[in-house]
């Protein structure tokens, strides 16, 4: 069947099973509401804990219990960041990390010394 667009009316008028609307009768519409372009949420990096370090500080280098209160810090750095507190996370982690650079210098210079005085009387004795 060939289709002659001068034969037929794009636009019939008024569909089989429908009835002439009148300027007074309200037309039944449906109503879509588009949700806005969905975008993923930023991705924000985890709070390092530093709890390793701690954990070796502790077991190894506790220079003047430096080592246990970094492990406290990254502790409660672990716990907040469970929680979901970003913030305080950062915080008590930023914390672990001083302890844990202020344990790691100290017992590196205090190791140092003692063995330097260690070795002292060996190279006077010869």
């Amino acid at each position: 069947m060939v289709y002659n667009a001068e034969k037929e009316p794009m636009y019939p008028g008024i569909y089989p099973g429908q009835e002439e609307q009148k300027d007074h009768q309200l037309v039944p519409a449906t109503v879509i509401t588009v949700p806005p372009k969905y975008e993923p949420p930023q991705y924000v990096p985890p709070a390092p804990d530093h709890l390793l370090w701690s954990l070796f500080n502790f077991g190894c280098l506790n220079f003047c219990c430096l080592g246990f209160v970094a492990l406290v810090y990254s502790v409660k750095a672990r716990d907040r960041k469970v929680v979901g507190d970003v913030d305080g996370s950062r915080h008590y982690g930023s914390t672990a990390r001083s302890f844990n650079i202020a344990a790691t210098v100290l017992s590196i210079i205090v190791g140092s010394i003692y063995i330097v005085l260690r070795l002292i009387p060996l190279f006077l004795q010869n």
